[in-house]
């Protein structure tokens, strides 16, 4: 089986890309003990030491490690738990049916920090989560993003859009400064 690994801007985040599906439908995001006790997959990830979230989706896994973890030595680790458990063909995570606030941001911060951050940070921006409130994210665009003509753009037709993909419980996602001209 092969793995595909891309690193992103952020060097404590790495995704992995399995040749078949984790999940046949929604994502699931792993952030403590409560969390991975949903997953033994997560929880055989979280075991190796270093690794501060998961957040898996049918198409990857990304692994966010601690600052003092070194992927030079959980790269090889975690690929073959991945391995290892599409192996065994069982699902990587029980289904969910509570969908609070907290687990909205969770999914939030986790898909942000997956796919949004990197492609925000390669314009010389980057985007912050600040929260969510009865299905609006209230986000913080920093750097080149912060008062950029095109900001409200990509907040709209690309973080709104990946957000409300992903996540059916988001309705609207808005940048913190909107309040505060």
């Amino acid at each position: 089986m092969i793995i595909e690994i891309q690193e992103t801007p952020d060097a404590n985040v790495v995704n992995f890309f399995p040749q078949e599906a984790l999940l046949r439908e929604g994502r699931a995001e792993f952030v403590d003990a409560k969390s991975i006790r949903k997953s033994p997959l997560a929880e055989k990830i979280f075991d190796l030491g270093g690794i501060k979230s998961l957040f898996i989706t049918a198409e990857m896994v990304s692994v966010t490690k601690d600052n003092e973890a070194s992927w030079n030595s959980l790269k090889p680790l975690i690929m073959a738990e991945i391995m290892d458990y599409m192996a065994l063909g069982e699902e990587v995570a029980a289904k969910e049916d509570e969908d609070k606030e907290e687990d909205v941001a969770g999914k939030v911060v986790a898909l942000l920090n997956a796919r949004i951050r990197p492609a925000v940070k390669k314009d010389g921006g980057d985007i912050k989560f600040v929260s969510v409130e009865d299905g609006v994210v209230w986000v913080e665009m920093q750097g080149a993003c912060k008062g950029c003509p095109y900001a409200l753009r990509t907040l709209k037709d690309g973080v709104e859009r990946i957000l409300k993909t992903y996540i059916p419980e988001v309705r609207e996602v808005r940048n913190i400064e909107e309040t505060t001209d």
